[in-house]
């Protein structure tokens, strides 16, 4: 390999080195990387401050837009409103009334609607995860289809409500089963059945 010099060049300048020098031209590059770095590092350290006050970004996704769209114009009384498709997340409407509204295919994602009086609601359809019916007056309402999974229904009055072909959890299901009673006036459903009691 002889003595063939390798040329490096830097900031203007040009390093020679030889094969016998790796060390020196490690040593030589670092110094510049520092001398570059020296600014930038400057720089850095008089914007950090200025950091806490910047905003952070909020990201929203789009069932939450569309959620916050619907929450707009929720009102305690919305007897007999046109609901279909709605969303709702994370929705507080305990002791709301909603009989006779229509809420097909509606989207109630961890809501809340302990007391609510459903009764005689459309909620053929419906996605129901995680929202809790506790104490809803839910009589003559129609589920039919309806996803209901991790909701929960404690002491509801579902006296000829239809749950026709509706997917619960199975302890929610028995739950009802327990109290199920009377038909549905428009459906012509039992209760019982709807619900596949044995």
């Amino acid at each position: 390999m002889g003595n063939r010099r390798h040329s490096v060049r830097a900031e203007g300048e040009i390093l020679s080195i030889s094969p016998g020098e790796p060390l020196a031209l490690v040593a030589d590059l670092a110094g510049i990387l520092r001398a570059a770095m020296a600014p930038l590092l400057a720089l850095l350290l008089v914007l950090m401050p200025l950091a806490p006050l910047a905003q952070p970004a909020l990201a929203i996704t789009a069932p939450e837009l569309r959620s916050q769209r619907s929450l707009q114009d929720l009102q305690p009384d919305m007897h007999g409103r046109d609901l279909k498709q709605k969303e709702f997340l994370k929705a507080s409407m305990e002791g709301f009334d909603l009989h006779d509204a229509d809420l097909r295919g509606a989207v109630f994602n961890s809501s809340n609607l302990r007391q609510a009086n459903l009764s005689n609601a459309s909620l053929a359809d419906v996605v129901a995860f995680a929202t809790r019916f506790d104490g809803a007056d839910l009589r003559g309402a129609v589920f039919s289809n309806a996803m209901l999974m991790q909701s929960h229904f404690r002491d509801a009055q579902i006296e000829g409500a239809d749950f026709s072909e509706a997917v619960l959890d199975l302890p929610e299901q028995k739950a009802l089963c327990a109290r199920a009673s009377g038909v549905n006036s428009r459906t012509g459903v039992t209760t019982r059945d709807s619900l596949r009691c044995r």
